[in-house]
């Protein structure tokens, strides 16, 4: 005989809360999520804040590479692109304020910070950098408080569910 078998088809709730729906949710929630009126405007002006810290990292590193950074191998290119993405993100931190746009601010900020310790301590990319050169530490200072308040915006996104069921 010849029996078909079908598959058995999973019920629309199980189909609408698969691992990458529920991802896909939580990467793009943003101030909407917020049922608080204060949340709502502190996750703003942290957007906001931080989006102005990656526009000033990447105006420094659009600066630096303009004034000579541009030949070094491998590090000059780097500047560049972080320069333009930070401020490209920037933009779409203050348009959007999605959760994915926090986290990638807040990781591009640390990141870059990183960069600038690695290369001063050990070298990055056969390249050595010095804490003493002029914005290096501005740089350190602009980046991590930039890593720090996305980070914190990223939270509030993130607590928001926890916080709607304790109330």
């Amino acid at each position: 005989m010849n029996r078909t078998t079908t598959m058995p088809r999973l019920p629309a709730t199980a189909q609408r809360d698969s691992l990458p729906r529920r991802a896909a949710r939580l990467a793009l929630r943003g101030p909407g999520s917020l049922t608080s009126p204060a949340a709502r405007w502190a996750l703003t002006l942290l957007a906001v804040a931080g989006a102005g810290l990656l526009v000033w990292s990447g105006v420094l590193h659009l600066q630096l590479w303009s004034e000579g950074y541009r030949t070094i191998s491998v590090i000059g290119p780097l500047f560049l692109v972080q320069g333009i993405a930070s401020i490209a993100l920037a933009v779409a931190l203050v348009v959007f304020r999605r959760l994915v746009l926090l986290a990638a601010g807040a990781a591009l900020a640390a990141g870059t910070a990183a960069g600038l310790l690695l290369s001063a301590s050990v070298g990055l990319f056969g390249y050595t950098e010095s804490l003493a050169v002029p914005g290096a530490v501005t740089s350190l200072v602009v980046e991590f408080t930039g890593a720090a308040v996305l980070a914190v915006a990223a939270a509030i996104v993130l607590a928001a569910p926890l916080l709607r069921r304790r109330s």
